[in-house]
């Protein structure tokens, strides 16, 4: 496909949220165009900002909306009314907040962005494990999945509603076994995005949501910035209200950026996507352990462990095949007693596309009674949205080449 042009006037820049960045700085959305339109366009979104582009309110702090409340010559409590109708009352609009003066909206909304996610499609049903479909206002799409709560998960009890949410557009890091990356990499998500398929899964389905996984389409420590400013609004009283203890960051092994989480002082929860406890077997499916190979992976792990004084999760997928041999589960049991750390295992996905298939029932079972014979924390998630194609990127991946296949 062809690229398309750049609007003049405009220049790509990699987009920043830290408090050294203006406001005046932000993301320019394409104007109203269909997917099938965007698609026929470029194979990529291009990444463009402009000076004079709003930040989205919801990518805010609560004391960056004090500052610029402050700016306006407002009194400051009209921050903690803003943050109440975005937060607790989820309006849509600035229109929509009833209790502040006009002018004051009309600032905001000279000011800063409101942008939309919509729900394009939902797999499953109400009582089980469902994947949304979201498409943002640039018109890309993400993925999240909303997770029945079973004691295997991470050994929690089981009347918890956990949604796996996405961080990137596509991925850059290429798992073998992974539809999330088969198109490559956009962009990374706003923390507002990141935010907002939380919200929008909570209204859709009429429950709350108790527990969030990072665990979707894309590296989340490859967007840490946005992940971060994105978890301090999930965690934050005047925000979601959810725990730290029930917020789950998983990646393929950032061994730097494991380190700088490990200087954060939320007390989130660090989970570990091995899928190989040995280079070879790693090598052949994570390309990310090329750079940071398990040595150098586990490293860090020691140094986050050691900071947090908290029990990290190790995920590994079981391939049959692949990584799923007996020599594989006594290594990985050598790795976790290293660390104390728990080990989920979860049988593979099928995923289109792929040679990969999940091991039989008895290999699982014999995988995991290796490990627990060692003393290690293990569980074996059981049936989560195989019957919908449920791990990472296969909806957008399905829909998008739906949407190809009828404007060919």
């Amino acid at each position: 496909m062809r690229r398309s042009p750049r609007p003049e006037g405009l220049r790509s820049k990699d987009i920043s949220f830290g408090p050294k960045r203006s406001r005046r700085w932000g993301f320019l959305h394409k104007k109203s165009q269909t997917l099938i339109q965007l698609l026929e366009a470029t194979s990529t979104v291009t990444f463009v900002v402009a000076e004079n582009a709003k930040i989205d309110i919801r990518s805010l702090q609560l004391q960056e909306i004090e500052k610029a409340v402050l700016e306006f010559g407002e009194p400051l409590y009209r921050a903690r009314q803003i943050v109440d109708w975005l937060y607790q009352k989820r309006v849509r609009s600035f229109d929509e907040m009833t209790d502040l003066p006009r002018k004051s909206r009309n600032r905001l909304s000279q000011d800063f962005d409101f942008s939309k996610i919509e729900i394009v499609r939902v797999l499953g049903s109400r009582d089980t494990t469902r994947k949304f479909l979201f498409r943002l206002s640039d018109g890309n799409l993400i993925e999240s999945v909303l997770i029945p709560a079973s004691p295997a998960l991470y050994g929690s009890r089981s009347d918890r509603r956990t949604i796996c949410v996405s961080t990137q557009v596509g991925c850059a890091y290429g798992c073998k076994f992974c539809a999330s990356g088969l198109e490559g990499f956009s962009r990374n998500l706003k923390p507002n995005e990141i935010v907002d398929q939380i919200i929008a899964i909570e209204r859709k389905n009429g429950e709350k949501i108790d527990n969030i996984v990072f665990m979707g389409m894309g590296e989340p420590l490859a967007n840490l910035e946005n992940l971060l400013r994105a978890i301090k609004i999930i965690n934050a009283p005047w925000g979601l209200g959810i725990g730290a203890r029930h917020i789950t960051v998983s990646t393929s092994g950032l061994a730097p950026q494991i380190r700088e989480l490990a200087e954060e002082p939320l007390q989130i929860r660090l989970a570990i996507s091995m899928h190989g406890a040995t280079d070879e077997v790693r090598g052949q499916i994570m390309p990310i352990n090329r750079r940071y190979n398990v040595e150098t992976l586990l490293s860090a792990c020691d140094y986050y462990a050691a900071r947090k004084k908290q029990r990290l999760t190790f995920e590994y997928i079981l391939i049959e095949g692949v990584n799923d041999s007996d020599e594989q589960a006594r290594l990985l049991g050598r790795r976790a007693k290293r660390l104390s750390a728990k080990v989920n295992l979860i049988p593979y996905n099928t995923v289109h596309g792929l040679p990969w298939s999940r091991p039989s029932k008895d290999r699982q079972e014999k995988f995991l009674s290796i490990l627990r014979e060692r003393g290690v924390a293990a569980t074996l998630r059981r049936e989560k949205g195989h019957d919908i194609d449920a791990a990472c990127g296969q909806l957008r991946l399905q829909t998008k080449r739906e949407l190809e296949a009828a404007s060919s």
